[in-house]
């Protein structure tokens, strides 16, 4: 029987994504497609127009002065790589939560191995970090810390603004992960004194995959940051070492330009709608979401359960059944496409209790409707009925 697909993984990319995206990207392979900044011809202006145009916006949507200092690249794990391996250096202490993603943990594993301290600061089996287990967890040699601003688990949500003024206070820098809240919470790097930011376009930006980037503030010398990869830039063409001025220093290589240009509409399309909507839409969703499972006779939901302390991203069990099979027959029979698993996170499935057999996560976004909403609780309703 052919059923109506719902996507609800949005958390892991969004899906639909709007009408004007879709069209910007065609365009651009109709009216650019050269190769942005390498050649003097029309195209190429065209597509370095597109591109700077996308640099520009992302400032905007971050508070930020100066869009030089935004650096393209292809997702968030490559912004969190670049941030944390090009500031820290062998000595340096680095403070980071146990919700993080393998995006954060991963590298900070193997910078461990080059002579980097790490410090883990539990949270609660919510997902909530007290920002004085951040205090207290500073030393002489502190560095940076790295933190997420929703957890893409539990969806709870980090206090990176009071932790940017502890950071601040003692002379630290601030990492924030945006991966799970670009595009739906304001975010002003200075006001919430953040001095990097990285982010993705393919969630909550409503770009395409293989679109994202650090966000560096103006508190990071980047004369002495070391870029991931060197290359061509198309500036200073007649050196053969790497510029050192942003964001020609850690953008080596042609850009996707049509996927920049897909990100361009996609921040064209959140300006239009407004934060403020697209938020409370999340959120009425999430409320809704959480409510109706908790009725349901042996779900267990984890994290807040509270819409005003999480991101649309909302992580469940059901007793009798595994993750697995729940989420499988979800899609089978009904149509309702979730994430099964650890969501490479598996140090907040500890956190949280759920290791190792992890989770059921709904993760909704702006342009999912309440109607889709219930169709998904009722699919629960009805499996909870059968039983495994």
């Amino acid at each position: 029987m052919d059923v109506k697909l719902i996507y609800l993984d949005n958390a892991a990319t969004s899906h639909p994504k709007p009408e004007s995206v879709i069209r910007a990207m065609v365009a651009f392979m109709h009216e650019a497609g050269g190769n942005p900044g390498r050649s003097g011809h029309r195209l190429s202006i065209e597509a370095g127009r597109v591109v700077f145009e996308a640099r520009e916006k992302v400032a905007e949507l971050f508070g930020l002065q100066d869009s030089s200092r935004v650096v393209f690249g292809l997702n968030a794990t490559e912004a969190i790589n670049l941030g944390l391996k090009g500031i820290l250096r062998p000595g340096d202490h680095v403070i980071t939560s146990s919700m993080e993603h393998n995006s954060v943990m991963r590298p900070l594993r193997a910078l461990e191995r080059e002579g980097i301290e790490v410090t883990v600061v539990p949270c609660s089996r919510e997902g909530f970090l007290d920002p004085e287990e951040i205090r207290r967890a500073i030393r002489t040699h502190t560095r940076m810390v790295v933190l997420n601003h929703a957890s893409n688990v539990v969806g709870t949500l980090l206090p990176l603004s009071e932790v940017g003024e502890i950071c601040r206070k003692n002379g630290i820098l601030l990492f924030g992960d945006a991966a799970q809240t670009a595009g739906v919470f304001p975010i002003n790097m200075e006001r919430d004194k953040i001095d990097l930011l990285a982010f993705t376009g393919h969630k909550g930006l409503f770009g395409p995959q293989g679109t994202g980037g650090l966000v560096i503030g103006d508190r990071v010398n980047e004369k002495s940051m070391e870029p991931l990869k060197r290359g061509g830039t198309g500036s200073r063409s007649e050196f053969e070492e790497q510029p050192d001025f942003l964001p020609d220093l850690c953008e080596s290589g042609t850009p996707n330009a049509v996927g920049l240009a897909g990100l361009r509409a996609g921040l064209d399309f959140i300006r239009g709608v407004g934060l403020e909507e697209i938020r409370g839409h999340e959120k009425r969703l999430t409320r809704q979401l959480i409510q109706s499972l908790l009725e349901i006779p042996g779900t267990l939901v984890y994290g807040p359960q509270d819409a005003e302390k999480q991101c649309a991203t909302v992580s469940f069990n059901l007793q009798g059944w595994e993750p697995s099979e729940l989420s499988f027959r979800l899609d089978e029979e009904f149509g309702i496409l979730t994430r099964v698993g650890l969501h490479c996170a598996p140090s907040a499935h500890r956190t949280i209790g759920t290791f190792p057999g992890g989770t059921v996560r709904v993760s909704m976004s702006y342009l999912n409707t309440e109607e889709e909403v219930n169709q998904a609780i009722q699919a629960v309703r009805n499996l909870a009925r059968k039983g495994s």
